[in-house]
């Protein structure tokens, strides 16, 4: 298992738990972001820049990631993407992403941004909070201790 973090969106309190997590499991944990992600001094800790543009570092974790792989995301069409390719996805929040379910996520999130499209306020995502760090953190662990 190697983890992916799409890791422009990632919050950073996300990040140090993955860091903490690939040291105490030596689970290989790449970051790829269009921007300099720093990284403490690790062998199974890299970080990946990639050229900007839209979707770029989506396509570049799409194209590296194998099987049974784990992607930290909260982009639903590279969730989608990598759950094509048999591999994990997880939101930010600790939300695994799952097959049987993707196709109507997608379509929820393609019908929200149609309605924001035409004008509508529909609000914005809740702030991140400690559950949801707690709730990732507890993801995270289960999924490790299970590969």
């Amino acid at each position: 298992m190697q983890i992916w973090v799409d890791a422009d969106a990632c919050p950073t309190v996300i990040r140090e738990l993955l860091i903490k997590a690939s040291q105490r499991t030596m689970v290989p944990l790449t970051f790829v972001a269009n921007q300099p992600i720093s990284v403490p001094p690790n062998a199974h800790i890299t970080s990946l820049q990639v050229s900007s543009g839209f979707d770029v570092a989506d396509d570049e974790i799409v194209k590296r990631c194998s099987a049974k792989d784990l992607v930290i995301t909260g982009d639903i069409p590279l969730a989608a993407e990598i759950l094509a390719k048999d591999g994990l996805a997880v939101n930010f929040r600790g939300e695994a992403y799952d097959k049987a379910t993707i196709k109507a996520t997608l379509t929820m999130r393609d019908f929200m941004d149609q309605i924001r499209a035409s004008g509508e306020r529909t609000g914005g995502p809740k702030a991140f909070s400690a559950k949801d760090k707690m709730n990732f953190a507890n993801q995270i662990d289960r999924l490790l201790a299970a590969r």
